[in-house]
């Protein structure tokens, strides 16, 4: 076992820094400044494709913890790149919050205020701020996080609604993307808001934004986690009542470690034990979405008993990291051999080897899905995390 985890740990530590050569060699926008807004699987780059500031975000965070984690300089100036650009061209001078999109020379194109959008900038604006000291940084986090909790909080029912207009009205279209129901909350948002928070925690220990973590997670363990599945549920109105019946394994293993870490993060022993013995049930319910090859399937839907046969990145660099925690808590070895299987099945199947950083998944029979290299949801963040994390807590565990 402990040859295993040193092995696990020597092709992570490999694996962070060809993650973040790609994305340094790709991704810079030399003539309109940020990044490039779309590369497709064959590496062209599409210089007119709009800019989403999640993605900006999501490129803040990665190169902001691996500065953090490695003190390498190219790793900040990135950093620094995104920082600077979020500033510049996703922040709404006017009405405060970010923009959704902006065209590929800085202009602002879709305007709404997506509150998933504001929580990935809190997370990263607040990674960015632990190895820099940026004050401005901190305080735009901060001022990032108010707007989320002013015009987004549901005083009544808890929780937070998914959009608002860029003059933070009510807004029809709520969706995060086409493939979303049109619903006023949604697990996904509030997973990232409760991580954006507690990355936020971190450095500036707020009481009340103590509070909001607790309420978050509380949340989480009364109505989003399924009491009899231990799924999440996906959608939901502003009553709390279920809209959807699909399972996202990849949700599921993320959230199994996320909401044990947001616990940690404001040190509340009940409340982290708590979570523990849910996290491990959450994470056996993910493993029902493990198939034998190692890889994790993407979604189930229990009421037609449809799954789609498809292992994306994201889910795969997710189950990295919730199997491992689910090991810790546990002691048990399966947790660890699924964590290790899911790293080796990415090996074989999801990393481009010849032109640099991972698929966006695989079909059942093994075929590359034709989808963005880098874009509006394809980052560094989820695998540049995995391997971030399993670093860190096989450090933590001091096995060598």
């Amino acid at each position: 076992m402990t040859e295993k985890i040193q092995s696990y740990k020597d092709d992570v530590r490999e694996e962070l820094q060809r993650i973040l050569h790609y994305w340094i060699q790709h991704t810079p926008d030399e003539q309109n400044g940020g990044f490039v807004g779309n590369i497709d699987n064959d590496n062209k780059i599409y210089w007119e494709a709009a800019k989403g500031s999640v993605l900006n975000c999501r490129i803040l965070w990665s190169f902001s913890a691996a500065w953090n984690e490695t003190g390498n300089e190219a790793y900040r100036a990135m950093a620094d790149r995104a920082y600077q650009y979020l500033v510049a061209y996703f922040i709404d001078k006017e009405f405060g919050g970010l923009y959704w999109t902006v065209d590929h020379t800085g202009k602002p194109l879709d305007t709404k205020k997506q509150i998933y959008a504001l929580a990935f900038a809190v997370y990263g604006l607040s990674e960015y701020y632990k190895g820099t000291k940026v004050e401005e940084a901190k305080q735009l986090a901060i001022q990032l996080y108010e707007d989320i909790v002013r015009y987004s909080h549901d005083a009544q029912y808890g929780g937070y609604i998914e959009a608002l207009t860029r003059d933070w009205k009510a807004i029809e279209d709520l969706r995060l993307s086409a493939k979303d129901a049109n619903e006023k909350k949604s697990m996904n948002t509030h997973l990232h808001v409760l991580e954006g928070f507690a990355n936020l925690y971190r450095i500036w220990p707020d009481p009340l934004l103590k509070q909001r973590l607790i309420e978050l997670i509380q949340l989480f363990l009364d109505h989003i986690v399924d009491a009899q599945t231990h799924h999440l549920i996906l959608f939901f109105d502003e009553q709390w009542n279920s809209r959807s019946t699909e399972v996202s394994y990849g949700h599921d293993i993320e959230a199994a470690w996320l909401i044990q870490e947001a616990a940690e993060v404001i040190g509340d022993e009940a409340l982290i034990q708590k979570v523990k013995d849910r996290s491990v049930k959450i994470a056996e319910a993910a493993a029902k979405g493990l198939d034998r090859d190692g890889g994790l399937w993407y979604e189930f839907n229990p009421s037609t008993n449809h799954l789609v046969k498809e292992k994306h990145w994201w889910p795969q660099s997710e189950a990295m990291v919730g199997f491992y925690n689910a090991w810790q808590n546990t002691g048990d070895p399966s947790f660890l051999e699924a964590s290790i299987n899911s790293w080796s099945f990415t090996k074989r199947y999801i990393i481009d080897n010849k032109g640099g950083e991972w698929f966006w998944g695989v079909k059942e029979d093994y075929s590359v899905m034709q989808e963005d290299k880098v874009g509006l949801w394809k980052c560094p963040y989820h695998n540049s995390r995995a391997c971030i994390e399993i670093l860190q807590r096989i450090d933590s565990n001091n096995l060598f």
